[in-house]
């Protein structure tokens, strides 16, 4: 598994809420300025090829649904932080949460 781009996961985000959806159904939630049609197509079909998504054929039209689910994405992005920036410890990681005043506001709590 790679990380996704930030467009790539917006529509990820959105996937994992309506469970499965065309392309106009993924653009919907979008907020302005939303991207073209074309482009969100083009993002699904490279998460396709990525493992992340699939879908079904009704003629030229396809539904899209996920195939790995957000906690598996979820997961995989925690250890990477983890292994990235805190030595693989979750110690390391806790003591930064608990020490950073910019993340003990209440808008984090």
């Amino acid at each position: 598994m790679k990380p996704l781009t930030r467009a790539e996961e917006e529509v990820m985000q959105i996937l994992w809420s309506i469970e499965r959806g065309f392309v106009k159904d993924m653009l919907e939630p979008m907020t302005s300025p939303k991207p073209a049609y074309n482009t969100v197509s083009t993002i699904v079909r490279i998460l396709e090829r990525k493992g992340f998504v699939s879908h079904k054929s009704y003629g030229k039209s396809h539904e899209y649904f996920p195939i790995v689910s957000k906690d598996e994405y979820r997961t995989f992005i925690i250890k990477k932080m983890l292994d990235g920036y805190f030595d693989s410890s979750f110690k390391k990681l806790h003591e930064f949460f608990k020490n950073d005043e910019s993340l003990n506001t209440k808008e984090y709590q």
